[in-house]
């Protein structure tokens, strides 16, 4: 014990050290609005003659479809929506029509449409309850797959649809509860996945032609993932990322032939993703490298890494190749302005910034970078963190402080820009995203370490990280909350009925309170994940219904003694407004502080700026009057 107490001192102590290196200064504060200002910018699909991008934009305070101009760099609006939120999926190959997916009011039922240059909008995928998935172009260009759980809510078929007519034809039927993973070039393959539990699943390989299903995965000691990552453009080869035998996830190339495989790549951390450019001139790999994305890319005869453009600012945290493979669309990431594309012409090297993202009335300079820092948890076991601190915060200028806590179970805080925590930590507040035990992207080992232990060790793991906060002698000890969305919101809540001495207050969005009640009424189409996600968590129909109810919040409101605010989506289909009701209306009953904030237009998650402008806006004003315990002084900013 005591040479854990020591291990865990100096830990505190060097970490205090790195974050005092900066002076203290004091910077210009921003009003919410001018977070706001910043433009979101994802996507980024090459048309026919590779001299635009389909990409999505929330400048209008709500997502729609755009078309960005390489040779200018000017934004043409495609879609007009005031209502719902639309992503684009891709241009029709060979002309200028495209597809984008839309939801409505955040039922997360995503329908595909198809509108073409005239502005006439076709739903390909009409169904009153039916959720669709764009999964991509035949060789041929002619039609495109997809899947749709249109005849049965609780499984996707696979579809193709041609353009010249836009009728479906279903490719596979699929009554397992199977989850499609890839079609082969020449529709002959099909790869299936099967989710056993959050951290095991099996791969399976259907021929099309002889009717033979192959069990790919062959995990002997049932811990390990599969994901099939592409095809060799001949079909010859299929490659899929698999943690099999290993800590991290790497990558296989598969021999269709003959059934022999070889380690393609590995690394120290897990792979993210692969994909072959159009010929299959070069691939690209993705990797989750300590909550940072990395990018490689390689010639993909030779297996040559090659290259990747200097940036003077960011780094690089994802790649289009275009058809022609000449360019390639870059998203460039920085802590301090939201994400930017560039386009880097491949022959000539020639780099461009197509993009700026972050309103020109911030100054990037009175923002702060994401640090990673590790702390050691009660047990020893070291917990990675994306650390946040205020320009302003010293030893004579002590701070407010947050616990953030991701989604999931199994998600992970990643560096990179939030509008949101650069408005907190530009009004004073610190803020820690700890990644606790059960997240993603440090190994298989970690993520398994909360399986059926949820609010216990993983709950802990949050508590210890307020206790580093703590330790910092430029953060108010006594002015540290926790705050989380989805299960962070559970875990929000969680912290302030386990550890009401710890937090000064809790903040909860859209947090699951009951998870009998959240474990049952999980979507339809969650099917053929729903065993797995029972296992992780407990089966609510078994004897595992007399923990998951000790550990929801809603059986024990009676010790909610910390200020709560509250925020929730009323089409949330994940975790139900109910959830929200019922643990405000239990916590008001102690008489404690309680506020509630509902969205009527949202569903998990809110995506309208107007709303995430009011969930910011009110989230300050409470953390103000109840964490840093200051008067209201009007409309905040």
């Amino acid at each position: 014990m005591q040479k854990l107490f020591i291990i865990m001192a100096a830990a505190i102590t060097l970490a205090a050290c790195k974050n005092e290196t900066k002076a203290p200064r004091e910077v210009k504060q921003y009003t919410i609005d001018q977070f706001f200002q910043t433009e979101s910018i994802s996507g980024g699909a090459f048309n026919k003659d590779e001299t635009k991008v389909l990409v999505n934009s929330n400048r209008s305070k709500i997502f729609n479809v755009y078309e960005l101009n390489l040779a200018d760099t000017t934004l043409s609006a495609k879609t007009n929506s005031t209502v719902e939120s639309f992503f684009a999926v891709d241009y029709i190959p060979g002309t200028n029509h495209f597809l984008y997916a839309a939801d409505k009011g955040g039922n997360e039922n995503d329908h595909i449409y198809l509108q073409r240059t005239d502005g006439t909008v076709t739903d390909l995928t009409p169904g009153e309850k039916e959720k669709a998935n764009f999964f991509g172009w035949t060789r041929d260009k002619k039609s495109m797959y997809y899947g749709s759980n249109v005849r049965n809510p609780q499984f996707f078929d696979v579809y193709k649809m041609d353009t010249a007519d836009w009728k479906p034809k279903m490719l596979y039927k699929n009554d397992s509860g199977l989850d499609v993973n890839g079609i082969s070039y020449n529709e002959r393959y099909i790869v299936l996945t099967k989710s056993i539990t959050t951290d095991r699943n099996e791969m399976y390989l259907f021929d099309a032609q002889t009717k033979i299903t192959k069990k790919l995965s062959t995990d002997s000691l049932g811990d390990a993932t599969y994901s099939a990552t592409g095809f060799e453009l001949n079909d010859e080869y299929l490659y899929y990322i698999t943690n099999e035998g290993n800590d991290f996830s790497y990558v296989v190339k598969y021999k269709l032939a003959d059934g022999s495989k070889e380690k393609f790549f590995s690394t120290n951390w897990d792979v993210s993703y692969m994909f072959i450019s159009e010929n299959g001139k070069y691939h690209v790999i993705g990797i989750n490298e300590d909550a940072r994305d990395k990018v490689l890319l390689f010639d993909h005869a030779s297996g040559k890494e090659l290259e990747m453009p200097k940036l003077e600012s960011g780094y690089i945290g994802g790649v289009t190749i275009s058809p022609s493979e000449t360019k390639m669309l870059l998203t460039v990431v920085s802590d301090r302005s939201s994400a930017n594309k560039y386009v880097y012409h491949l022959e000539t090297k020639e780099l461009k910034q197509l993009t700026k993202t972050l309103t020109p009335e911030i100054n990037s300079d009175d923002l702060v970078d994401a640090e990673i820092v590790r702390f050691t948890s009660f047990d020893g076991v070291e917990i990675p963190a994306v650390y946040y601190k205020p320009h302003n915060a010293s030893s004579s200028n002590k701070v407010p402080a947050l616990v953030w806590v991701h989604g999931g179970p199994g998600g992970q805080s990643r560096a990179g820009y939030s509008n949101t925590i650069q408005y907190f930590v530009n009004h004073g507040y610190a803020i820690l995203a700890v990644n606790n035990r059960g997240s993603s992207g440090y190994g298989k080992a970690f993520y398994k370490m909360d399986n059926q232990n949820h609010g216990d060790k993983d709950l802990k793991d949050c508590v210890w990280g307020k206790k580093w906060l703590a330790a910092q002698d430029y953060i108010d000890s006594t002015k540290i909350g926790i705050y989380g969305g989805s299960y962070g919101g559970f875990m929000s809540l969680a912290g302030i009925i386990q550890y009401p001495n710890e937090f000064a207050v809790g903040v909860d969005l859209f947090g699951v309170a009951n998870w009998m009640r959240t474990l049952k009424s999980i979507p339809p189409y969650w099917e053929s994940f729903r065993k797995a996600l029972y296992d992780e968590m407990g089966d609510p129909f078994t004897a595992d219904s007399v923990r998951l109810k000790n550990i929801s919040p809603l059986y024990n409101t009676e010790k909610i003694k910390t200020p709560l605010l509250v925020l929730q989506g009323s089409n949330d289909p994940r975790v139900l407004q109910i959830e929200s009701d019922e643990i405000v209306a239990g916590a008001k009953k102690n008489g404690t502080p309680v506020e509630y904030v509902l969205f009527p237009d949202e569903g998990h998650g809110f995506v309208k700026k107007e709303n995430q402008i009011k969930a910011a806006n009110e989230t300050l004003k409470f953390l103000d009057k109840h964490l840093k315990k200051e008067e209201p002084k009007g409309k905040l900013n």
